[in-house]
């Protein structure tokens, strides 16, 4: 049946959120670690020269300033011309070939071509230009940015040729003297990132989604500069294994407020409240106190901080609808994860016959947003799950595993492309359990059995990054990417393959396996260390040393011939 909530009930509905928001924190780090710029005011503009150096004769209460022109003139017209000619007049107009700039506030460093086409070096253009080792800010005036980024970095403002923005910029410049911090918003766990290991290529998630160009793969380990990040959080949305991780507010942190924000509205209001994530800067300026009373909104530098693992485990502790709004500000490749990943989330919750409780909106559905919610009142009601929240993954599991117990209870298995859930197969005829996959493994996900030759595997902790399947010396991994809701199977320890361990011998010590040792005899037997004596592939190390010296002791100009 629908719930058809009249004006009065909205208010009290309006009370109780306001109520549970004001006595509901996110738990913060008392001291958040942060990083600093400082800046003296060196600005360089770039663009069209008479466009450029109008612009810098409206900087005069800045530091040095230097112009690159890039661009032709934008007019001939002589009163422009005479108003360019006597703008600036103290101010270096510089003609070379830009080559790249790279950095952020207080640090660019802009390199340029000098010299004659066919000598032409890189040179700093701050060393030329301002005496400087680098510029502290730049104004981009240029019909496209020079710097190419869906994020541009802080302390670079592009305008092209729009006045308004121009104007913008022209006011911020000065306020962008002196010392500034920003959080350092993310983290990353060397030790469970599946990125590299024992130097084979392994995941690449984060690498793939951040519009800022922030993060990098440096020998062989994933380095985010905390000068060039935003905080978007789509490398800790994309990160399976939580190796990446939000540090301003923590993935525990935030997860805490939400289980609070629910748990007290659900209890106060006797409504199962639906979940608004928008970022604080676009999406909480069309968001007003006139919401719909059981809309609960919660605030994030940006909407892919918040994640599956997020969402879903909103929903298993009685949300009964999740929402995500999305601005026109949003970086395109953010707007794509999302979509891919409220995708995979409405197919997990349709394939255990949930409602598809999460959808991503727009500003354009604001305005009918009590329509919306209202749809989403007649859906079966969530028992709240009674699990804490601990890794991302552990998490997200049992967030699932709920909502799949208040449904259908299914135990069937998402097929889908690329995801970071699934199995790992093997080969048996061609595994010799050499235990390389294991090695590799950044999850425990593949184990070995101890005392007894195994290879043992966990469905829950595999994120399919690929390196065991790389780390095989016989080819005898495959992966399968998959969600699978059967709780029982997903968790259970599965033997992939076992052997009975093979016994010198010399000495009857077990010191490898059989399918070891055949393989060994076919790809070194016959080696002239081994032609002879083959008998010393069967023997452990130390038996394989001992017959060796006696059979020099016995012949001892054998190893001469």
């Amino acid at each position: 049946m629908s719930i058809n909530l009249n004006n009065d009930t909205q208010v009290e509905l309006q009370g109780v959120r306001q109520q549970v928001l004001a006595n509901t924190q996110v738990i913060q780090n008392l001291i958040p670690p942060t990083v600093s710029y400082t800046t003296e005011g060196n600005v360089l503009v770039i663009g069209p020269e008479d466009l450029a150096r109008l612009a810098a004769a409206r900087l005069s209460n800045m530091g040095k300033i230097a112009i690159l022109a890039n661009e032709s003139i934008t007019s001939q017209d002589e009163e422009h011309l005479e108003r360019v000619m006597s703008a600036a007049e103290d101010v270096e107009s510089f003609y070379n070939k830009l080559i790249e700039i790279k950095g952020f506030l207080g640090q660019f460093q802009v390199k340029v071509e000098s010299g004659n086409e066919q000598d032409a070096i890189a040179t700093d253009l701050s060393l030329a230009a301002i005496r400087k080792a680098h510029f502290d800010l730049i104004l981009d005036l240029s019909q496209s940015p020079c710097i190419n980024l869906e994020m541009l970095p802080p302390g670079y403002f592009y305008v092209g040729q729009d006045e308004a923005k121009l104007d913008d910029a022209v006011n911020q410049l000065p306020e962008l003297i002196g010392e500034f911090d920003k959080p350092r918003y993310v983290k990353v766990n060397s030790e469970i990132c599946a990125h590299n290991r024992n130097g084979i290529d392994g995941c690449n998630r984060c690498l793939n989604f951040c519009p800022a160009d922030a993060i990098q793969s440096i020998d062989k380990m994933i380095e985010i500069d905390p000068y060039l990040c935003h905080g978007a959080g789509s490398c800790t949305n994309a990160c399976p294994t939580g190796a990446i991780s939000y540090d301003l507010p923590t993935p525990q942190a935030l997860h805490s407020y939400l289980h609070k924000l629910v748990t007290r509205f659900s209890e106060q209001a006797q409504v199962a409240p639906v979940i608004l994530f928008h970022d604080e800067a676009n999406g909480a300026a069309l968001i007003g106190d006139d919401l719909p009373g059981a809309i609960i909104p919660v605030a994030m530098e940006e909407i892919t901080v918040a994640s599956i693992d997020h969402w879903m485990s909103s929903l298993a502790w009685g949300a009964r609808q999740i929402l995500v709004l999305n601005t026109a500000a949003t970086a395109p490749t953010l707007t794509q994860m999302l979509k891919g990943e409220l995708q995979l989330a409405n197919d997990i919750l349709n394939e255990m016959g949930q409602p598809q409780r999460i959808s991503l909106i727009d500003e354009s559905s604001i305005a009918s947003l009590a329509d919306l919610v209202a749809s989403s009142s007649d859906w079966p009601v969530i028992v709240p799950g009674e699990f804490a929240a601990t890794t991302k993954r552990n998490t997200l599991y049992a967030a699932i595993d709920h909502l799949n117990e208040q449904a259908a209870s299914v135990d069937t298995c998402l097929t889908q492309s690329n995801l970071p859930y699934g199995i790992v197969s093997v080969n048996t005829d061609s595994c010799t359990l050499c235990l390389s996959c294991v090695s590799t493994c950044p999850t425990q996900a593949l184990t070995d059995g101890g005392d007894k030759p195994a290879l043992n595997f966990l469905e829950q902790d595999c994120v399919q990054c690929g390196l065991c399947e790389k780390a095989c010396p016989e080819n005898a991994i495959s992966l399968t990417s998959q969600m699978n809701l059967d709780k029982q199977a997903r968790q259970t320890i599965k033997t992939l393959k076992e052997e009975d361990p093979f016994e010198c011998i010399r000495c009857g010590t077990p010191f490898a396996t059989k399918s070891m040792i055949k393989r060994m005899q076919e790809v070194i037997g016959g080696h002239s260390a081994f032609s002879a004596n083959t008998e010393r592939l069967q023997m452990c190390s130390d038996c394989r040393v001992k017959d060796m010296f006696e059979d020099i002791l016995q012949d001892p100009e054998k190893q001469l011939r």
